[in-house]
């Protein structure tokens, strides 16, 4: 074999002169880009490693501008909640102040006058915005929450940052939660408003009828007789006072009964049997029932977090015995409206009531007028739920909210009578629909629900009240909604019926009848209806059990207008309804509920400060739970930009170049180089000679 120069560079040049090269050129790169590799192919391990690691850090610098967006927002709740924590530190001391009962009208006006100052400033507080988003209108971020009147135009939105996969944190309060939420640990108080005198201080064993002793309060311990009062010196044996009694117990289930009394019975004996009407037993109290200072008999629910309890109470006292008929003792409670509520005109002898021998004490009273029905009762007093609903310019609004037994939430549309109404089932219950339409004329109408199906009668013909179901049919008792209830008040109300009892002539009804008028249910379950294009209706509606007054019946499955007790503490929170509330009493200057004048419904100033004990509560704990937010997302802002710098670092351990140990590599390959190429120069110098 003949050796030539070329195999000297093949096999010791070539080869060894190609590896070299590439390797110096791969550790330049290395050096000059920082990285260990530039494409896949030159290492697919590390390439797949640092793509994964690079979406893990582009997705926590997302989640990081997430956080912190959100935490500005959640900072600046928690600001402006610091801000109405002050005010109502202020507005209480206002309130402590103005029931300290040694003020004159002028100093409460100046008290007044504050309130309503703070009152508009929690509503400018309410309605704050940063970079053109409301904080507190839920996710309507361009919708000021609050109204002039104090409604709340938000919704009950959550708004949730990015904290992680599959993990948000909420950053809001919404104007539900803050202004209309519930404390699950408030119990509900209720108060009747007439304040009652012991009969006995005031007229010496009812002897003298020409001038009124000195007064005092009823007491517990004070008798029936004091109560009710007599028209001579003898406490008689006989059970001749009687008390009608209403209302709704924790569980929503309604009662009605008639409590007879005798003269030297206690009130505290009356206050033990109302509270057995409501479950009390001898080893466990579901309700305090109680005098307050005033002679008002106040029931506090021993469960928390239910709304449901209501109460109303009439009594009533025959003092002409010897016609063997007693007016006192009734089935229908409409027939006490002949008698006389003032004792002191009984006493005189100035009555000008129809009957003025019967005595019917007034416990609770209100504002609502009787309806249709009853309009020849003239004692207000008596009356229940037969009341016709308020009216405010176009709108006609019941006083009564529809709470869901189960959850103690306001209904909605969609809600089932079924699950508001007392007791298991509707089946058979009856409502009377009664008032004047929009166009002034009178009108009755009564709602029939059934099982085998519900329908509504007016004018002499009766209609189906549809289901929504194929093929169309009279909706079961139990699964009519309130939309459907609505429904038929609206065509009653609007003069719209249905042509013929079909499910067309039943829909084209429903149609028209929104073209004149809605009906609805308001934020806070409330029944309400409102005349389209008028700013003033003549409609009136009143809506009762079939039942209502008729003491020999079942309790109303339902009541949707009531002249009931006055609610003191209520775990539903209504901030800007109940401040109002609240600062109107010190407006009537009433340390008390008091229905002799002025505002009927008023609550009284020492009423009003629990009011606002439980509107600070509850701003507490809102700020709390901002707080709480605030605090979350300041710990996931931190935890992402760890495992952020976490996960650069790796990437950096993965992908990046080791300066120093591609300096020395490229040292060595140069050296390795250099030796390679006097190795070839010295081999390429030799002769033949030198391989003989």
């Amino acid at each position: 074999m003949r050796i030539a120069s070329s195999m000297y560079y093949k096999n010791i040049y070539g080869e060894n002169n190609s590896q070299v090269s590439k390797s110096l050129f791969d550790v330049n790169k290395q050096i000059a880009s920082g990285s260990k590799i530039q494409y896949a192919y030159e290492g697919i391990r590390t390439f797949a490693e640092t793509m994964r690691l690079d979406n893990e850090i582009t997705t926590l610098e997302q989640t990081k501008n997430s956080v912190q967006s959100a935490m500005k927002f959640s900072e600046q709740s928690d600001i402006i909640l610091n801000e109405f924590e002050t005010s109502m530190n202020r507005t209480r001391t206002l309130f402590v102040n103005a029931a300290n009962g040694t003020h004159s009208e002028t100093s409460l006006d100046a008290i007044v006058l504050e309130l309503r100052g703070l009152e508009e400033h929690f509503k400018g507080l309410a309605n704050t915005f940063i970079n053109g988003q409301y904080l507190f209108s839920g996710s309507a971020v361009d919708t000021k929450p609050i109204a002039s009147d104090g409604s709340y135009m938000g919704n009950d939105a959550i708004l949730s940052a990015f904290t992680g996969s599959s993990i948000t944190q909420q950053y809001n309060i919404s104007g539900t939660e803050l202004f209309l939420g519930e404390e699950k640990s408030i119990r509900r108080e209720i108060s009747t408003n007439v304040v009652q005198e012991n009969l006995s201080i005031k007229y010496p064993d009812f002897s003298s009828s020409t001038d009124a002793k000195s007064t005092r309060y009823l007491k517990n311990d004070d008798t029936i007789r004091d109560m009710m009062g007599d028209r001579d010196n003898v406490a008689d044996a006989l059970q001749k006072h009687f008390f009608y009694v209403n209302g709704t117990k924790s569980d929503g289930t309604t009662f009605k009964e008639k409590i007879s009394m005798s003269d030297e019975q206690k009130v505290d004996d009356l206050l033990k049997q109302i509270g057995d009407i409501y479950g009390n037993t001898a080893d466990i109290d579901v309700v305090n029932v109680k005098l307050n200072s005033y002679g008002q008999i106040v029931i506090e629910d021993k469960m928390k977090g239910s709304s449901r309890i209501d109460f109303h109470m009439v009594g009533a006292t025959d003092f002409d015995l010897s016609d063997g008929n007693n007016a006192a003792d009734v089935t229908n409670i409409d027939a006490l409206g002949v008698g006389e509520t003032s004792f002191d005109k009984i006493m005189l002898g100035t009555s000008s009531a129809a009957n003025p021998n019967l005595f019917v004490k007034e416990f609770v009273k209100s504002s609502l007028i009787a309806a249709d029905g009853v309009a020849g009762n003239s004692i207000d007093g008596t009356l229940y739920d037969k009341t016709e609903f308020s009216k405010n310019g176009a709108k006609l609004s019941s006083s009564t909210s529809q709470i869901i037994k189960d959850t103690n939430a306001f209904a909605t549309t969609s809600t089932k009578l079924s699950e508001v109404a007392s007791g298991s089932s509707l089946n058979g219950k009856s409502f009377v629909f009664e008032g004047t339409n929009i166009q002034g004329n009178s009108y009755t109408a009564q709602i029939d629900l059934a099982v085998s199906g519900s329908t509504f009668s007016v004018g002499g013909n009766t209609y189906s009240i549809f289901d929504i179901g194929s093929p169309r049919a009279a909706v079961n008792a139990d699964d009519m909604t309130y939309k459907q209830l609505m429904d038929v008040m609206n065509m009653v109300t609007t003069g719209n019926l249905p042509l013929s009892n079909s499910a067309v002539a039943y829909d084209a009804a429903i149609e028209t009848a929104d073209l004149s008028g809605r009906t609805f249910l308001s934020y806070d379950g409330k029944i309400t209806f409102e005349e389209v294009g008028t700013s003033d209706t003549r409609a009136t509606m009143s809506l009762y059990d079939v039942n209502s007054g008729d003491f020999s019946a079942d309790a109303s499955a339902m009541t949707f207008n009531t002249n009931n007790a006055i609610t003191v503490r209520d775990p539903k929170t209504d901030f800007f309804k109940m401040l109002d509330k609240a600062i109107t009493a010190v407006e009537n200057n009433k340390l008390y509920p008091d229905s002799s004048s002025g505002d009927v419904r008023s609550v009284g100033i020492e009423n009003a400060l629990k009011i606002i004990d439980d509107l600070q509560e509850h701003v507490f704990r809102s700020h709390s739970q901002v707080g709480a937010q605030s605090n979350a997302l300041t710990n996931s802002s931190e935890r992402t930009e760890i495992l952020k710098m976490s996960s650069i670092t790796l990437r950096s351990s993965v992908v990046d170049t080791d300066l120093a140990e591609a300096y020395l590599t490229l040292e060595q390959l140069s050296t390795n180089y250099k030796a390679m190429l006097s190795t070839v120069s010295k081999i390429s110098e030799l002769s033949l000679l030198n391989y003989l």
